[in-house]
């Protein structure tokens, strides 16, 4: 069996995923030689899913260290299962294309194996991230999101991307997409902020019903400085509940925030560039925590947001105004 069928979940189009990948979202204060370390710990390590983005401006140190450890005989590209995603100034059908050979070009690869639609808030397109108007306010833009998912298939055509998807959609955002006329492809997956203060637990029956993965960001937290980030919420890992189930079973309180998205399906990132986390984290597939430690760490949920977004809440299409 292929590395990466190994704790790993088949998408709705055949290819696998493995469950577990390593988050890459840093703070500017993280230096660049740190995310390449990180990578080719990660892989030393066991991990075989890699998870970024052109928004975090550090795909070519992450593709370099993928190139190394290919290059050292550790892993084949094969068995790599590399995650971009679409920025919101590239959600024009024009421009899809060109924001995936943009990241490609970066990363030395010939192909990504899922590309996502970041964000469901279109940007006026440009060479900013966040463009702004003269009054230093956001310029948004109005795309059709089946438009830019139409561009998303042809990607997919291309070979650029084995798979498609969407981050940070809501249901009524999905079931847009999946009621499009002429749909080629359907999301194989839908990466949301998800763990226990936020399990999410309607739009993942919802994303279960329709045969969409859904992947779990910030599964840790967030201590995160980005100015998006609400930095008033509590520290999930300090959580007496978490904790508690963390010393009975002797495992972190981040292992067993990773666990409990596995044990509900989910695939799950870790995000983390100190070496020894980035190994126990690995090391959650061989302990189980019992249905009432499920229940217990179910009964956290209190819809905190870490990632609220709030630049985008004024479009009609900022998704965390629904419900789910």
């Amino acid at each position: 069996m292929s590395c990466i069928r190994r704790f790993s979940v088949k998408l709705s189009d055949g290819h696998f995923m493995p469950v577990l990948g390593l988050g890459t979202s840093a703070s500017m204060k993280i230096a660049k030689s740190k995310v390449k370390e990180a990578i080719q710990i990660a892989i030393d390590a066991g991990y075989r899913h890699i998870d970024s983005a052109y928004l975090y401006l550090n795909e070519e140190e992450i593709g370099q260290g993928i190139r190394k450890k290919i290059s050292d005989g550790t892993v084949k590209r094969e068995d790599i299962f590399y995650t971009s995603k679409l920025w919101s100034t590239f959600s024009r059908p024009d421009l899809v294309q060109r924001g995936l050979e943009i990241s490609l070009k970066k990363l030395q690869l010939s192909y990504v194996d899922l590309y996502l639609i970041h964000f469901p808030v279109p940007l006026k397109p440009g060479e900013e991230l966040f463009p702004k108007d003269t009054d230093g306010k956001i310029i948004l833009d109005t795309v059709d999101i089946c438009s830019t998912w139409e561009a998303m298939e042809k990607c997919k055509d291309a070979g650029l991307a084995k798979s498609i998807g969407v981050s940070n959609f809501n249901r009524r955002q999905l079931e847009r997409i999946l009621s499009k006329p002429g749909l080629k492809y359907k999301p194989v997956c839908n990466q949301v902020e998800c763990h226990p203060y936020l399990n999410q637990s309607k739009l993942l029956d919802f994303c279960k019903s329709k045969d969409i993965v859904m992947t779990a960001y910030a599964a840790l937290g967030s201590n995160s400085d980005k100015e998006w980030v609400n930095k008033s919420n509590p520290v999930l890992l300090e959580d007496p509940v978490l904790n508690a189930i963390a010393e009975k079973h002797r495992r972190t309180p981040a292992q067993v925030a990773l666990r409990y998205q596995l044990q509900r399906r989910l695939v799950v990132l870790a995000k983390s560039f100190n070496e020894k986390r980035i190994k126990e984290n690995f090391q959650v597939f061989d302990f189980q925590l019992t249905p009432e430690d499920m229940k217990s760490l179910d009964g956290l949920n209190r819809n905190v947001r870490y990632f609220e977004d709030n630049l985008f809440s004024h479009h009609q299409d900022y998704p965390f105004a629904d419900d789910y």
